[in-house]
């Protein structure tokens, strides 16, 4: 009978545990998913203004010799990504995708100028720059006009500081109940020890000697669940990268593993220090508030 009681109990200790560990995995894993929301809704925005460009409109006159050389300056400049050179006839045959109909043939001729499209990283983006690049570019006697969608520049640049604002303000709210969550987790957990605590004391084990075991065993459940919760989000990866794989490459390696170390640091401190609290608590607890 008292191996059936022993055994039973050490099944709802178990048990216990296991709840412990897929609770604070579960919390863990949704910081992390949030972690790599904000990982990689900078390179988001980064793929979005990168993706915009100013088109360089030429002279007709221009020599070929003096557009590949303007070609070649904006290459060699840190802010330029990229540029692409479109001849009067690939602009012409653009257009008659875009309009559905051979406007040549209606004009008599190609009216298009040639131009020279150029991207930016996403760092020289603002309007306040392109105004600054489009004054150099206008130095080239050459180069008749700069076009780029102002009023667009405006929109995605001001877009991408309220997102990022209300990123961080959700992602305070949200660790902050991770650690709410956590820590009521572990505080009924301890819970359950508490008359075995109140036994140690009784016996003459000093605070330290008493708090260590729960300390170390609460350092081993945290490692695991963040083991968890790295597990889960790395299948997340693979099904997102499987799905979208032209929009998120999750390429940043260093920032993955800064999340995974992040996850594995906050998963095993949180247990650790929510557990000495609640140890404390026990410890200096009278005895008749032992089963309220």
């Amino acid at each position: 009978m008292k191996n059936k009681e022993t055994g039973l109990s050490k099944t709802r200790l178990g048990s216990s545990y296991l709840t412990l560990v897929i609770s604070v995995s579960l919390v863990l894993f949704l910081l992390g998913v949030l972690g790599l929301i904000l990982i990689n809704a900078r390179e988001l925005s980064d793929y979005f203004r990168e993706s915009l460009s100013f088109s360089v409109m030429l002279d007709d006159k221009a020599k070929e010799a003096d557009i590949r050389m303007l070609q070649k300056d904006l290459d060699a400049k840190l802010y330029v990504k990229s540029t692409k050179y479109v001849s009067k006839d690939e602009a012409a045959a653009k257009m008659k995708v875009d309009l559905g109909e051979d406007f040549i043939n209606f004009l008599g001729d190609n009216p298009l100028p040639p131009s020279i499209d150029v991207y930016l990283y996403a760092g020289y983006t603002s309007p306040d720059s392109v105004v600054k690049i489009e004054k150099y570019v206008l130095e080239y006697p050459f180069v008749k006009e700069v076009y780029y969608q102002e009023s667009l520049l405006f929109l995605i640049n001001e877009n991408v500081k309220k997102i990022s604002l209300f990123l961080l303000v959700i992602s305070s709210f949200l660790f902050l109940i991770a650690l709410t969550i956590i820590n009521n987790t572990i505080r009924l957990s301890v819970y359950s020890h508490r008359f075995l605590i109140r036994t140690m004391q009784l016996v003459g084990a000093t605070r330290a000697f008493i708090r260590r075991p729960f300390l170390v065993q609460s350092a081993f459940h945290g490692l695991l669940a963040a083991l968890i919760a790295m597990s889960l989000l790395m299948g997340l990866l693979y099904l997102i990268e499987k799905e979208f794989f032209m929009m998120f490459t999750f390429e940043s390696t260093n920032l993955l593993l800064l999340l995974g170390a992040s996850l594995i640091l906050i998963g095993v401190l949180i247990n650790i220090i929510s557990t000495f609290f609640s140890i404390n608590r026990y410890l200096s607890i009278s005895e008749d508030k032992l089963y309220y």
